[in-house]
C-alpha cells in the first residue's frame, strides 16, 4: 500500500503524503521525535528499524508542532486522537483458502451494526451469531461501517481513519476473524464504506493536504476533493482503501455510501475509478459492489451481453421500500407524500426496481431517476427496513412498533419472495422491539450542536409541533440511547417473536428452493393494477418460468381475474379465483413456456 507504515525485512517504512507542510518527523512509542525525509514535493518518508508491529507512532510537523496520527492507520488503541499501531498483517492466520465466494443471485442480505448486534457489541462476539444466521437462510452479512470514529459508539458514518476498524469493536485480527468464521458457514460479508464525506472529528488531513475542495458542497461542507488540485493523491488513498479491505481482509463486496453526494466532475468519475480498480483484482471469488444512490442512475448498473455487472452490482432500492412502507403506515410526511397511495409508484417499483425514473418528484422539486425496465431484477436490494428508515425516524422506532401485524406479514413475503435481492435489518426476523435511534459519542461542544440539529430537524414533522413533545427524541449522545438498541436474543424464541421467526425461516426456505436457482437471467416484470394499493406482476426467470404475485395492500377486499392454474408457493388468504381480501398475499410460479 503507498499509503501508511509498511512492515518490511527487519524495518517499518511510514509514509506520508503533507503537501502544506515542509518539513515532518515521527514519533515513536513517545520517544524522541526522528526527522522524515522529503520525497518529491508532497511526500515524506522514514525507514526505521527501530520499528516493528506493535511500535505506536505518530506524525509530528515543524520543529515540535502539532502530532497527529497516520490518516491510513490500520489500528488506533487510543482512538482518533492517540497514537497509530503499527499492524502486520501476516499476523493473522486465515483459514478460508476453500472459499470461492458465492453468485450475487444467491445473496440473502442481513444488515447489522457490530456494537449492537450482540451485548457485547464486538467482532468477536458477533461470531457466536451466525449459526443463528445460517439457519434462517441469510447467505451475506452487510455490516455498517467500521472505519475508526471518535468515542466508543457511533453509527459509523463519521469515520476519518478509514482504514482502521474501530477500536471500540476489537482489534483488526478480530474483524478478520469475524470474516473467517462467516466464510467457514457460507455467508458472505460485505462492508459499507463512506467516500462522500469524514466525520466533523478526527480528521487532521486538512491541516496539511489538499483533501477539501470549495469548488463543490455537501450536506457535510466542502466536498472530499475529487477532482481539484492534488485530487489524483485523494482519489488512489480511497481507492486503496476498498482494494484493502477486500485483499487484505477477504471481504466479498462493498456498499458505497451515499454516492450522489460524492461530487466529481473529472473524467473517469470516481465511481468508475473504483470499480475498474476492483474488477482487476485476483482474489479468487466474486466482488460485489453496491450503491446508495437518491439519483436512481440506472446506468450504473448496466449488464452486458451476458448478463453481468459491467459496474455495480446493485443498489439499494430506496423506492421499494418507501411504496410498501406507505401502503401499511400511509405516513405522508416528507418525501413519502410522493409514494403514499400511489398504486402505479407500487407496480413499477416491484416490477421495474425505480418507482422514479426521470419522474418529477415534488418533495425534491426536479426530475429523479433514468428508466430501469432493462435491467434485471438483482439490480436491486429490497428492504422494509434499515439503519437509515429505522434511525432517522425520531424515535428510531421499527415498524412493527406502528403498524399491524397482518399488513407487516403482507409486506414481509412481498420483498422476501420478490427476485430483486432481499435485505434484512438485524433482529426485524424476530419482531425486536428495541429501537435503533441515531447516536454517536462526540466532546461536549459537538455534542450540543448534535443534539440540538436532530430535534430541530425532528421539529419539521407534524407530530412534534408541539415543543413538549421534542423533549422525548432521544439523546442521540447518551450511552443509554446506544444501548437501548442492542438487540435483545433472549427475546427471540419467545412467543410472537418465534412466530415471526418461523415466518422468515418459511419464507426464505422457498426463496433458496424455488427463485434462487432461477434467478439468474430473470427479466423485470409487468405489471398491472387490480385497485387502490393492489396489484398483480409476473416476472420471466431464467429458467422461463413465470414467477406471479397478487397483492392487496389495502382495506378493502376485491375480486380478480387475474389467473391460475400455477403452482402456489406461498398465500396470505386468497381464494383459488385470486379474490384478494384486505392484506392477501399469493405467489405463484408457472411452468415454463
Amino acid at each position: 500500500m503507498k499509503f501508511g507504515a509498511e512492515i518490511l525485512e527487519g524495518a517499518v517504512c511510514f509514509r506520508l503524503w503533507a503537501p502544506k507542510i515542509n518539513r515532518m518527523s515521527i514519533v515513536m512509542n513517545d520517544g524522541v521525535p526522528v526527522a522524515m525525509n522529503r520525497v518529491g514535493r508532497d511526500w515524506h518518508e522514514l525507514v526505521s528499524s527501530d520499528a516493528k508491529a506493535g511500535t505506536l507512532y505518530k506524525f509530528q510537523w515543524e520543529d515540535g508542532g502539532r502530532q497527529v496520527p497516520d490518516p491510513a492507520s490500520r489500528y488506533q488503541p487510543m482512538d482518533v486522537h492517540g497514537p497509530s499501531e503499527v499492524v502486520d498483517p501476516g499476523n493473522f492466520i486465515w483459514t478460508d483458502a476453500g472459499w470461492n465466494g458465492r453468485l450475487w443471485e444467491e445473496s440473502v442480505i442481513y444488515e447489522l451494526h457490530i456494537g449492537t448486534f450482540t451485548s457485547q457489541g464486538t467482532f468477536q462476539a458477533a461470531i457466536e451469531r451466525l449459526d443463528w444466521l445460517v439457519a434462517l437462510g441469510i447467505t451475506a452479512i452487510e455490516i455498517m461501517p467500521v472505519a475508526d470514529f471518535p468515542g466508543k459508539r457511533n453509527w459509523g458514518y463519521d469515520g476519518v481513519l478509514l482504514f482502521a476498524p474501530d477500536s471500540s469493536y476489537g482489534r483488526p485480527e478480530d474483524f478478520k476473524a469475524l470474516i473467517d468464521a462467516a466464510h467457514r458457514k457460507g455467508i458472505m460479508v460485505i462492508l459499507d464504506v463512506v467516500y462522500n464525506h469524514f466525520g466533523p472529528d478526527g480528521n487532521y488531513m486538512p491541516s496539511y493536504s489538499p483533501v477539501f475542495t470549495e469548488r463543490h458542497h455537501t450536506p457535510w461542507g466542502a466536498a472530499v476533493n475529487y477532482d481539484a488540485e492534488g485530487s489524483d493523491v485523494v482519489r488512489e488513498f480511497v481507492i486503496q482503501n476498498a482494494l484493502y479491505w477486500i485483499e487484505e481482509f477477504h471481504l466479498d463486496g462493498l456498499r458505497l455510501d451515499a454516492v450522489h453526494a460524492i461530487k466529481d466532475d473529472s473524467i473517469p468519475h470516481l465511481l468508475d475509478d473504483i470499480v475498474d480498480r476492483v474488477r482487476l483484482l485476483s482474489v479468487g471469488r466474486p466482488v460485489h459492489l453496491l450503491l446508495e444512490n437518491e439519483e436512481n442512475q440506472a446506468s450504473w448498473l448496466d449488464r452486458n451481453a451476458g448478463g453481468d455487472p459491467i459496474a455495480y452490482t446493485a443498489q439499494w432500492n430506496d423506492d421499494l421500500h418507501h411504496v410498501l412502507h406507505c401502503a401499511v403506515s400511509q405516513e405522508s410526511s416528507g418525501y413519502y407524500e410522493a409514494y403514499v397511495g400511489d398504486t402505479e409508484k407500487l407496480g413499477k417499483a416491484l416490477a421495474e426496481g425505480f418507482a422514479f425514473q426521470g419522474d418529477l418528484m415534488p418533495y425534491r422539486g426536479s426530475p429523479r431517476g433514468e428508466p430501469s425496465s432493462h435491467l434485471p431484477p438483482s439490480a436491486f436490494v429490497s428492504f422494509i427496513q434499515n439503519h437509515d428508515q429505522v434511525g432517522n425516524r425520531a424515535f428510531g422506532d421499527r415498524i412493527a412498533s406502528f403498524a399491524a401485524a397482518r399488513p407487516v406479514r403482507a409486506i414481509t413475503a412481498i420483498y422476501l419472495l420478490l427476485p430483486q435481492i432481499p435485505l434484512i435489518f438485524m433482529g426485524e426476523e424476530f419482531g425486536a422491539e428495541q429501537p435503533f435511534p441515531f447516536f454517536c459519542d462526540f466532546e461536549p461542544e459537538l455534542a450540543t450542536l448534535v443534539r440540538d440539529g436532530r430535534r430541530n430537524e425532528f421539529a419539521k414533522f407534524p407530530e412534534f409541533h408541539d415543543p413538549a413533545n421534542r423533549e422525548r427524541i432521544p439523546d442521540p449522545t447518551s450511552d443509554q440511547t446506544f444501548r437501548s438498541a442492542k438487540l435483545n436474543w433472549e427475546r427471540a424464541g419467545e412467543g410472537v417473536h418465534a412466530d415471526w421467526v418461523e415466518l422468515y425461516r418459511e419464507l426464505l426456505a422457498i426463496r433458496h428452493r424455488e427463485i434462487v436457482p432461477r434467478l439468474k437471467g430473470s427479466q423485470s416484470g409487468k405489471y398491472e393494477i387490480l385497485g387502490k394499493s393492489a396489484v398483480a406482476v409476473r416476472w420471466r426467470l431464467g429458467d422461463g418460468s413465470l414467477l406471479s404475485l397478487a397483492a392487496n395492500l389495502s382495506h378493502a377486499p376485491l375480486t380478480s381475474q387475474v389467473a391460475t392454474g400455477e403452482k402456489l408457493l406461498w398465500r396470505i388468504g386468497g381464494a383459488d379465483n385470486l379474490s384478494l381480501a384486505p392484506w392477501d398475499v399469493i405467489w405463484s410460479r408457472g411452468e415454463v413456456s
